[in-house]
């Protein structure tokens, strides 16, 4: 496995936490390059709420298989729009929050690439780049306390108590759904179609949005890919329609995809549920050989029949 050659620098081989860090890296070393369709541009009209005095500076850094980089140290939250090609729009568009444990964020793989799936069938996609916590300078050590947090979170089947870490993230959501529906003109965007999918802690920001006080701030419709609310928040019973996927052998996300399931289930619109067999944690759009490698197909499908992406 290339992730092995790069983890072993980082922790012992016999550590469980290295074997952890190496399914993960596994799930995403496949990630290629590209560039984004516009320029960034920010999601507040100034510096976000709680992040005026941050001192941290926002840094690329390497994955430890090399073969991708991840964006840490955020807290100026940005978006990037991709659009669909002239004539081919449905209208719907969505904010796209990639993972990262809320250390970092996999831009590629759980965000560019998405998008450029997405806009193929008329959505308009606009990544979002929202704040995460203060990691170390050093490189190594972010990757040693990252396997750590990642092993502790799967021995717990993801319980832990992750509010703080994501409040940044979920108002950022927030604040990025309200911007492009005020803004909706400007991208040939329906206001009552901008929903938001988000992957790991993106899913948990997403999901943070989803169960907003206030419906009318909640996404018009939500995909959380392998993840969800990790304490068990209430779950509305007036939930937008939500499309859910994870791989059934995902011990960090798995139990919490499942338990939201159920609690939106009791709620007046059925959630849809993809578990695959086989895909880990973080398969995004990776190709590993396994079924999970088919749920963008299946989240398509699933906006084709609400008739908000093109067949």
């Amino acid at each position: 496995m290339i992730a092995a050659v790069a983890a072993q620098e980082v922790c012992p081989m016999s550590s469980p936490i290295t074997r952890l860090g190496l399914m993960f890296a596994a799930c995403l070393a496949l990630a290629l390059p590209a560039r984004a369709q516009s320029p960034a541009f920010d999601v507040w009209p100034g510096a976000a709420p709680g992040s005026e005095h941050a001192t941290q500076v926002e840094v690329a850094s390497p994955f430890p298989t090399g073969a991708f980089q991840v964006v840490r140290n955020v807290t100026r939250p940005t978006l990037q729009v991709f659009q669909p090609a002239p004539g081919t729009a449905t209208g719907a568009a969505v904010i796209v929050a990639p993972g990262g444990g809320f250390r970092f964020l996999t831009m590629q793989a759980e965000g560019v690439d998405v998008a450029r799936a997405l806009t193929a069938h008329g959505i308009t996609v606009f990544v979002l780049k929202y704040r995460t916590i203060e990691t170390p300078v050093d490189d190594r050590q972010l990757w040693r306390e990252f396997f750590v947090f990642m092993a502790q979170a799967s021995a717990r089947g993801g319980e832990l108590n992750l509010d703080d870490a994501a409040a940044p993230g979920v108002e950022d959501g927030l604040q990025a759904l309200a911007l492009v529906r005020s803004r909706a003109a400007d991208w040939g965007v329906d206001p009552a179609k901008v929903g938001m999918i988000g992957f790991s802690a993106g899913a948990r920001v997403t999901a943070g949005a989803l169960l907003a006080p206030d419906a009318a701030a909640r996404p018009a419709f939500a995909a959380l890919i392998y993840g969800a609310a990790f304490n068990d928040a209430p779950v509305p019973t007036d939930l937008p329609p939500v499309f859910l996927a994870v791989a059934g052998d995902d011990k960090l996300a798995a139990p919490t995809v499942l338990r939201f399931y159920q609690a939106a289930s009791r709620g007046t619109r059925q959630p849809e549920l993809h578990v695959y067999a086989k895909g880990g944690h973080g398969f995004g759009m990776n190709h590993q050989g396994t079924s999970s490698d088919f749920w963008i197909d299946d989240l398509l499908n699933w906006l084709t029949v609400q008739d908000l992406a093109r067949p």
